[in-house]
């Protein structure tokens, strides 16, 4: 049983809203096979709305000094993965930044600090630079 199916209970049965510490906030519950098991995960996540349509998702970890598993199966998916937004099922297209690989990285990196402020808090924990990905249903 992961620690995470309260929150993912309360998410399905408020229609997405979390309320508490993440009011006000979008969150979505991002499905990934696991690498290893091929098991389906499921994580609740905040995300930052990016543009139109899509969101920009962080892999902080609450300042964890290694990169969160879910980020590394994101990146291990090809094609689109499956998000629960609000009381909708749907699939969605996505892109994995790296801070030192990817140019794009610190602005959107910033598009999710601006909207997390807890994020600078999770960056006096670890000398880690979080990845962030984008996320855009279809």
């Amino acid at each position: 049983m992961s620690s995470n199916n309260p929150i993912i209970d309360r998410f399905r049965s408020n229609a997405g809203v979390l309320g508490g510490h993440w009011e006000g906030k979008t969150t979505l519950l991002l499905h990934t096979p696991g690498r290893k098991t091929g098991r389906e995960l499921v994580h609740p996540l905040v995300a930052a709305p990016y543009g139109d349509d899509s969101y920009v998702i962080c892999g902080s970890q609450g300042g964890a000094p290694d990169d969160p598993q879910w980020f590394a199966n994101l990146e291990a998916v090809a094609g689109p993965v499956t998000i629960e937004l609000g009381t909708d099922t749907l699939k969605a297209d996505h892109r994995e930044f790296r801070p030192g690989r990817d140019e794009d990285w610190a602005r959107l990196y910033d598009v999710f600090g601006a909207y997390w402020p807890d994020a600078a808090e999770y960056e006096k924990k670890t000398d880690r630079q979080f990845p962030v990905a984008v996320i855009t249903p279809r």
